[in-house]
Formats: structure tokens, sequence, C-alpha cells
């Protein structure tokens, strides 16, 4: 008999002997349905650590059926001590400072659970410590797994999108979406910018995925990383990682990290594929770049744990990505198959030491790359595209995920898959085999599988056949199940109110407090690469400025023209300049020239866009300014420019910190994070930054 089980026998018998004949009659199968009352605190994998001198206790409801619910009504709350700690309807504890030990009892009127605090004296965390009940019945996940068919355990290893449906984008639940979480009782969904428009909309949408799901709650997860990989529409625009890089302050990528996790723990998303901890080392790269710490293996773990830490302290689970490093590639995964080829002491001085930093401090997920290492994994197998012999990717190799992640490096948190209908995985080994490939490699979540019923069918069939090991789906489905309970990813007997939860959301989502944090971020990362004595500018009222480029142009020449009115946009997407702009540059005071790059086409001297960058530096009589708008690199086309200045990104937080240090009002105190090679060695060392 399973735990829970003895417990409701028991409860049937003292009820049959302590309640007198005729009153309060209760059928035993009603009381066999009762849940058990307990505090999620008291099971091993839950979080205790207390922060600021407060801590809420959450209580559960337990079903015979393996499934656990949150519950706030018809609780009291009691502490045996309150001139130590003093807990509130809610079962909010408040740490008085005063040293000593408490019990905190929750009561439904039937049952009671408790849990013991000890405070050495004072508030901090390391003076107050919540000691744990012990026993089986405590074991919420070794209970829930007991009661789960083979089906449900699968689903709680697929993780969809539903990104569009028929055509539209999915801005609100669709009943047969709800249809499909319910059948292949899924764990876990994604969403994308298609899906979180505005924060009521996100807010709602998020609420009805949570309701579809029917014992355990779901995992929402998103790709919020900053910079160039933001989703939601309503949010606040971070910079990137590269900026964050730049300012090399941990505080501020911190900051950043945990203001990231109150816009998506507020939405009700509870998990981020973020911070990238790939070392941008290449400068070819065309998948990772500003997304970025930097090119320094010591930076980017640093800056990763830093953000790492500020995302988890919200409640919002961590996914380092892309592992073992998609740093050093010159092929987008998402179109073809790339290849790391350094042996594994390099890997673990350059790629892997980052991550090794970040699974040390406890992030709770790790992604896989689509990308060879032959040298971790030299197997071959047949591409199902043309039938030539490839290198498996990291993504499916057992070496990689269960030899180097759990075995070598003593990994236990979740592993997650890249996107599985990406064609470095799609073209060559197709969706149910990928899947398998990936399960039995070792990964725990398959992340958007190509075909979900053809997918959950192919793996239904691999674990009736044994190509998969039922002990394989265990391993995972414990591993996810202690990541929602550690995260309080639990569904709710009594959600709140879908008002109360889109007030908080737009009282959190874009705050006054985030946009300084966003502010402060792009001021701090702005990055002075050269000085020719041009900046800042010392422009007077008559003085005429031109902005020229393409992409983005109008942003930096609307931030310009906010601190220096007779300024002229050229935005130019021709082959050539007209007469009337030639004019324009040749008698402008000053040019600032943006570029935009994201390969290694887009900032090539052959490209139109460097080559109007040439033609601007030979018309132009004034200084001209370049503004590496995304990319640091741009500068190796147009070497001869007379100041040069780095941003990172194309959000208008990095505009505005970029006019500011134009014109002196902001002091630019960012560091280069990359080296930028020239045709002849070094252009620019990692580390450069010019101050005013």
């Amino acid at each position: 008999m399973k735990t829970i089980g003895k417990w409701s026998a028991l409860f049937v018998l003292v009820l049959g002997l302590v309640l007198p004949p005729g009153q309060g009659s209760v059928k035993a199968e009603e009381v066999l349905e009762r849940p058990e009352l307990m505090l999620l605190e008291n099971v091993p994998q839950a979080d205790v650590t207390v922060k600021g001198g407060q801590f809420d206790l959450t209580a559960l409801h337990v079903y015979g059926d393996g499934s656990f619910k949150k519950i706030e009504e018809g609780l009291s709350w009691t502490a045996s001590n309150k001139k130590v700690v003093q807990v509130d309807d809610k079962g909010q504890l408040t740490f008085t400072g005063k040293p000593g030990r408490s019990w905190v009892a929750v009561s439904n009127g039937r049952d009671k659970d408790w849990i013991f605090v000890y405070v050495k004296g004072g508030k901090k965390q390391s003076e107050i410590q919540i000691k744990k009940n012990k026993g089986q019945k405590y074991d919420l996940v070794q209970h829930a797994m007991e009661n789960m068919s083979m089906k449900e355990k699968v689903g709680q290893m697929l993780m969809p999108d539903f990104r569009n449906w028929n055509g539209k984008n999915v801005t609100k639940m669709l009943p047969e979406i709800e249809d499909l979480v319910k059948e292949y009782h899924l764990g876990g969904v994604i969403l994308f910018r298609e899906n979180v428009v505005t924060t009521a909309q996100t807010t709602e949408l998020v609420a009805d995925y949570q309701a579809a799901a029917e014992k355990h709650g779901l995992l929402v997860t998103i790709d919020q990383e900053g910079g160039i990989v933001t989703r939601l529409q309503s949010g606040t625009d971070f910079p990137g990682n590269m900026a964050l890089g730049a300012t090399r302050s941990e505080n501020i990528s911190q900051d950043v990290g945990r203001a990231i996790g109150e816009e998506l723990s507020a939405l009700g998303i509870n998990m981020n594929l973020a911070p990238d901890m790939d070392v941008n080392n290449n400068p070819d790269n065309p998948v990772i770049g500003v997304r970025s710490f930097g090119g320094n293996p010591e930076l980017v773990a640093d800056m990763g744990q830093a953000y790492m830490s500020g995302l988890q302290e919200t409640g919002v689970a961590a996914t380092a990505k892309h592992f073992p490093g998609h740093g050093d590639t010159a092929v987008d995964s998402h179109i073809g198959l790339p290849e790391v080829p350094y042996d594994k002491e390099r890997l673990k001085e350059v790629e892997l030491y980052p991550f090794q930093q970040v699974m040390d401090a406890g992030i709770d997920a790790v992604m896989t790359a689509h990308v060879t290492f032959p040298e971790i994994d030299d197997t071959k197998v047949v591409s199902k595209k043309d039938g030539e012999e490839i290198a498996l990717p990291a993504t499916l190799s057992k070496k990689v995920l269960t030899g180097l992640i759990r075995e070598e490096m003593g990994y236990e948190g979740l592993v997650i898959t890249d996107a599985l209908n990406m064609n470095a995985i799609q073209e060559h080994f197709g969706p149910v085999d990928a899947v398998i490939r990936a399960i039995n490699a070792g990964t725990d979540i398959v992340l958007m599988p190509v075909g979900l019923e053809e997918v959950a069918g192919g793996i239904y069939e691999a674990v009736d056949t044994g190509d998969i090991e039922m002990k394989t789906i265990e391993d995972s489905v414990e591993r996810i199940l202690t990541l929602k309970i550690k995260r309080g990813i639990i569904k709710s007997e009594q959600p709140p109110a879908l008002e109360d939860q889109v007030a908080h959301a737009e009282e959190v989502v874009g705050s006054e407090e985030h946009r300084q944090v966003e502010k402060e971020a792009a001021e701090k990362s702005i990055t002075l690469v050269k000085n020719e004595e041009v900046l800042p500018l010392q422009a007077e009222t008559d003085d005429h400025i031109v902005v020229v480029g393409d992409s983005f142009s109008s942003s930096l020449a609307e931030a310009v023209k906010k601190i220096h009115d007779r300024t002229t946009l050229i935005d130019h997407n021709s082959e050539a300049f007209t007469s009337e702009e030639r004019t324009a540059l040749q008698e402008a005071d000053y040019v600032i020239a943006g570029t935009y790059t994201y390969n290694v086409w887009t900032r090539s001297q052959n490209h139109p866009q460097m080559q109007r960058m040439q033609e601007i530096l030979e018309i132009a009589e004034g200084p001209v300014i370049g503004v590496g708008i995304r990319n640091p690199y741009d500068v190796m086309a147009y070497p001869e420019v007379d100041a040069y200045i780095a941003q990172y990104g194309f959000r208008d937080a990095s505009f505005t910190a970029t006019a500011s240090t134009i014109f002196g009002a902001n002091h630019p105190s960012g560091k280069l994070p990359v080296t930028i090679p020239g045709e002849n060695g070094v252009l620019y060392e990692y580390g450069t930054g010019m101050n005013d």
C-alpha cells in the first residue's frame, strides 16, 4: 500500500471510532478521496532559502492519484514562539531578528503539518535555518511517479510550441490546443513573440495553459535572453549579453537577470531559456554573436552566473545554453550542422568552463547544441537527407549528454534539447528517430518536436519494444518533477482571479524600476573603441549633423535629434547616393554613420552597406563617427573612421545611450568583450575601451 493510502486508511479507522452514531457520518470512499495536508517546504526538493527576513510557506493537498496542489483557503497558521517568528494568515513568515526556535504549523481543521525554524540572531540568510520534517510521506516525486501511466510520464518530457494554428498566431487558448495538452499529458510548452503581444493577453494565455494541465503544473518556457532575443512585446527591452559583458559589472548582469525574472514571473512564465553561456571567440559566428557575454571564458562564466542568480532569485528557472558550446562555429545550426573540432583539454579551458561554473552554482537546466564535437564523440551515422555519413551532434550523443554532462561534470539538473525542428536535426534524422536518440542520449525534455502525435506515438512504441528503457523515462521525469517542486510550479486549487493576476503583471512588466535597470545597463555598455579627438562633440546650435545608415538608422537619428535639433537623416538603402545626399554629406559639420551586421557577408567590404560607408569617408569633409549598432566587428570594414562606438544592440535604450555618449552626457565606460581582428593581426584587443 502506498504511503498516502496508509494515511487515508488510518483516517477512516479513526473516524469510525470517534464519530458518534448518526452524527457527521462520512462514507469510506469519500474519506479515501480526501487529500492530505502538507507543507511544500517539508518536501526534500523544495527550496527553503530565506532572503530578506521573510519567507513564504506553501500548503499542499496531496491526492491519492499522485497529484498535489497548492491550497490557500480554509487554513489557519500558528507559530509557537512569536518572539522569534510571526506568521500571517497567508503563511508568510516574518523574522523578528531575535534568536531562538519555533514551530510553525498549518491546519485545515482536520489535518496539520509543521516545520521548524532556528534563528541564530538577526535577519541575514546565514542566521536563519528552516529545518524540514522527515518521512516517506513527503516524497511527493516518488508518490507522483508511482501513480503515473507510461503516457503521462512521456508527456512530462514533451515541450511543443503552438506558435501558430491554422496559419494564425496563437494569442489565446484554443480548444484544439487544450485538448492536446490533456491528451498527451504535456509537461511544458514554449512561447514565442507571436504568442506574447500584451501583458494582459499573455497573462490570460499562460493561466489558460496552466488550467489545461490535469495533474502537474506546466513548465511555461520562453527565450527572453535580452537584446536581439527578446520575446515579450510589452516587456522591458534589456540590452543583451554582449552589452552586459561590456559593462564588466556582475551587479548589472544580476540586476538584469532579476528584472527579466520578475517580468516573466508576473506573467506566469516560469522557465527562461537563458542565459547564453557560449564563448563567442569566432567573429564569423552567424548565430551567437552578441547573444554571448564575450570571447573570454572567465567573463562569460562570471556574467552568466550573476545573470542566473538574479533570474533564479525570482523563482524562474534558468537554462544555460548551448552545451557544450556554440561560440566557435561558422555555421548556423538552424540551417546546417556545425562542428567544433577541439580536443577535450581545449574544450575544458574554453567552451566547457562557463558551463561548469554555472552547473556548480546550481543552474536549473542546460540546453544542448546541435553541434558536432568529434573529439568527444566520433560516432558516424547515415544522414536521411542524402545517405552520407555525418558526425553525431551533441544533442543526440550519449557520450556528451550522459558521459560528459552527468559523469564527468557531475551535473544533476535538467537537460533540454535545443529546438528539434532545426535543420541540423530534421534534415538528417527525421522527427521520431531524433527524439528517440535524444532521450537515449540523456535528455530530459525534447523541445519543439516535429509532429506531436507522430513523436509521442514513436516514443510509446519505443518504450513498448524496449528501444527506450522505462528507467530512462523515469529518471527524466524525476528530474522534471524535482525542478517543478523546487521552483513552485504546482497547480493551485484556488488560482488567483485573472483580473488580479493581470493587475499585478501590469505593475511589474515594463515598470519604471526595470526601465532604470535597462538604462544603466545600456549606458555602462557603450564602448568607445576609437576616438581621433572627435568625441564628445562640441556642436554649436547651428552645426549640421547628418545621420546616415540603413537598418535602424531612424532610431539612431531620433536619439541624436533629441539632443541636437539640426540633424538630418539619410536613410540609405539604394546603391548610390543622390547628388543632394552627397552634398549634405560633404557640407555636414559631423556625420554619424550607423552600420548593422549579423554575419560575415554583411560586414564584408564588398557588401553594399560597407561600400556606402567607404563613400561616406571619401565624401565627408567633417569628422565621421561610426556606430556598430549590433556587432562590434563592423569597424573591420572601415578602420579609417574618425571615431567608433560599439553599442551591441538595436533597442531604444542603447541608441539613447550612444547619443548621450556622442555629446558627452554619458561617460563611455564599456570595454570590448571580444577581440576584433584586422587584416594583419588584431585590430582592437579584448578589453579596449577609451574614456572620453
